[in-house]
């Protein structure tokens, strides 16, 4: 059954095309107070925004001296860099010399200590202690930390390892944790307070501090698993992965990408700002948070220049390495895009039927993340109350698809079967799909379309839905909503944007919104619309044109109302008949009257 659009606006003026929930431009994208001229002061100090537990972990660590720590990062943190501005909020120590000393005695056995006093001409300095941090990383050796004893014709010469030539050593933990040998040995070391290069030589006090850097993951698991770990590392310093602009002002994000542009060479103008505060904002999918992936920031920074063949970066030079970032990544979105123009995927994108509509789905291949969108069909008929889920079924759903399922069905029941069961059984599936499809965000576009497929009640097709139900009906944010939103855009763009296309998202995922400017500009112009809504009535209103209704104290609903059409066929499944209806009316009155 295909019905035009129009059709609904004469039937149902209150709900077509005037909506509440209808979004307006300014809420589909970040707004920013960005300097209007280039930042001229920054230091390695300013790449700690967003750290202050971080910060406040590496002081405390500073002032015990038994006690080391455990930084917690993230793929995207560049670590010298991040180490060096750490290591700026220290005291800066003085230098120490590791000395030989012995007891008057002739026969006493020589010791060795640190002093922070120069020795006296007469006594020899075996090491100076006068760097104030080192990273080690990649294939680590003994000597690497303890240093080695370098052989002469004369005589045998201590050349010192990290722990005696730095205050701060951090060290990576993938480079020493899966190796036995120097695991143990650092633990060992700590323990004991002292190292030995050979059994030769009096053993070497430990006067540095160390530093582990790795996953906050792994932190949790080494607690548990190693006892000598759990006693010398109490102190987690957690990185932080995002910042809160209600916290902290975009000057002080503009600071930070400046420190970064600088270790690259390059110079941010004052447009270059703007696009690089919406990508950062787009990773972390929020519009008052930005990411601190330095990593990420530093390539696309490294990208612009080259392409641009200049250090000085303008928003053109930001926004090709974004274009060019995209055209490197998207093939598995254009080829895509090539199903759906060729109708290999059938999928309408005008007019109604009855027991179909338009999902929102997000391809992530890896590299780069897509949205595509998916039909979703339902049939129903006499049966025992199950709504069955074809992509389970078939083994093609993950556990939180099955879950949101479950909740659907629990919506369905709260409704309409409270007090008897429900004499009907549906089969919901996702059309042309052949991989598994996981997460609970198609749940309400499912309860839209059971709602459709029961009371024979066409749905907009030119309208894509994504949400997830809790068991009361409410609509709750999803994943992936900018890439749903263009996703489905796109494929309308490519048909002939009509003013009739658009989109239904949960309210809660408003914060999240960051849409390419040609999405804004098909809004602005009322050629793609977006609604937010908060619970799964509003949906359905929308995509049926016309009131789900609202329950009366028996739990009916007026018959011209959507709800009123389901209740109806759910009755005819049941087999009751006008008659049966008015005695069960009638049965009901007289029970509440307690005359039967």
């Amino acid at each position: 059954m295909l019905i035009s659009s129009d059709y609904f606006s004469l039937l149902w003026p209150d709900y077509y095309p005037m909506n509440p929930t209808l979004l307006p431009s300014a809420k589909l994208a970040p707004q920013y107070h960005l300097p209007e001229t280039a930042t001229s002061a920054f230091f390695p100090s300013h790449l700690l925004l967003g750290q202050e537990r971080a910060v406040d972990a590496f002081k405390l660590m500073t002032k015990i001296d038994s006690q080391h720590l455990f930084l917690g990062d993230f793929s995207g943190v560049d670590r010298p860099l991040f180490i060096k501005a750490l290591v700026s909020q220290a005291d800066t120590p003085s230098n120490n010399y590791l000395v030989a000393t012995k007891k008057l005695s002739d026969d006493a056995e020589v010791q060795f200590k640190w002093q922070a006093a120069i020795p006296a001409q007469n006594v020899g300095i075996i090491a100076k202690q006068e760097s104030l941090s080192c990273y080690l990383q990649g294939t680590l050796r003994r000597a690497d930390l303890l240093g080695r004893m370098i052989k002469t014709d004369k005589a045998s010469v201590y050349k010192p390892g990290a722990l005696a030539k730095n205050h701060m050593v951090f060290i990576c933990l993938e480079s020493i944790w899966q190796r036995e040998n120097l695991w143990d040995l650092l633990m060992q070391i700590l323990h004991d307070g002292y190292y030995r290069i050979n059994n030769e030589l009096a053993p070497i006090p430990v006067n540095c501090k160390i530093i582990l850097v790795g996953s906050g993951l792994a932190y949790g698991q080494l607690r548990s698993e190693d006892r000598k770990f759990n006693r010398h590392f109490p102190i987690l310093a957690e990185m932080s992965n995002e910042v809160d602009l209600t916290q902290h002002p975009e000057s002080a994000y503009v600071q930070w990408l400046s420190v970064l542009a600088k270790d690259e060479a390059a110079e941010l103008e004052p447009s270059s700002l703007l696009p690089l505060f919406w990508f950062s904002s787009r990773q972390v999918e929020h519009q008052q948070r930005l990411s601190l992936n330095m990593l990420e920031i530093k390539q696309l920074i490294a990208q612009a220049k080259a392409y641009a063949g200049k250090s000085s970066l303008n928003a053109a030079a930001i926004a090709k390495a974004l274009e060019k970032l995209k055209f490197r990544h998207n093939s598995s979105e254009v080829y895509s895009a090539q199903s759906f123009d060729d109708n290999f995927i059938n999928l309408p994108t005008k007019g109604a039927m009855v027991g179909q509509i338009n999902g929102l789905t997000v391809i992530d291949t890896g590299d780069y993340t897509y949205g595509e969108p998916a039909r979703i069909t339902t049939s129903v008929h006499y049966g025992d109350g199950e709504v069955a889920d074809i992509e389970r079924k078939s083994e093609l759903g993950g556990n939180i698809h099955a879950k949101g399922m479950m909740i659907l069905s629990a919506c369905l029941y709260r409704i309409f079967g409270r007090d008897a069961p429900l004499h009907l059984n549906a089969n919901i599936v996702f059309e042309q799909s052949y991989q598994e499809i996981d997460g609970d965000s198609a749940s309400l576009a499912e309860y839209c379309c059971l709602m459709s497929a029961i009371a024979e009640q066409p749905i907009v097709q030119s309208l894509a839905v994504t949400g997830a139900l809790d068991q009361f009906g409410n609509v709750q944010a999803i994943g992936g909503v900018n890439e749903k939103i263009e996703g489905f855009y796109t494929l309308c763009q490519r048909r002939g944007l009509t003013g009739e296309q658009g989109v239904i998202i949960p309210k809660a995922n408003v914060l999240q919104l960051n849409l390419e400017p040609a999405v804004i500009d098909a809004v602005n112009k009322g050629l793609f619309h977006i609604h937010a809504i908060e619970h799964m009535d509003q949906a359905v209103e929308i995509l049926m044109q016309m009131p789900a209704g609202i329950a009366n104290e028996d739990n009916d609903f007026a018959a011209d109302t959507l709800y009123g059409l389901v209740q109806g066929r759910l009755d005819k499944l049941a087999g009751q008949d006008d008659e049966d209806v008015e005695l069960n009316f009638l049965a009901r009155l007289l029970a509440r009257l307690r005359i039967i």
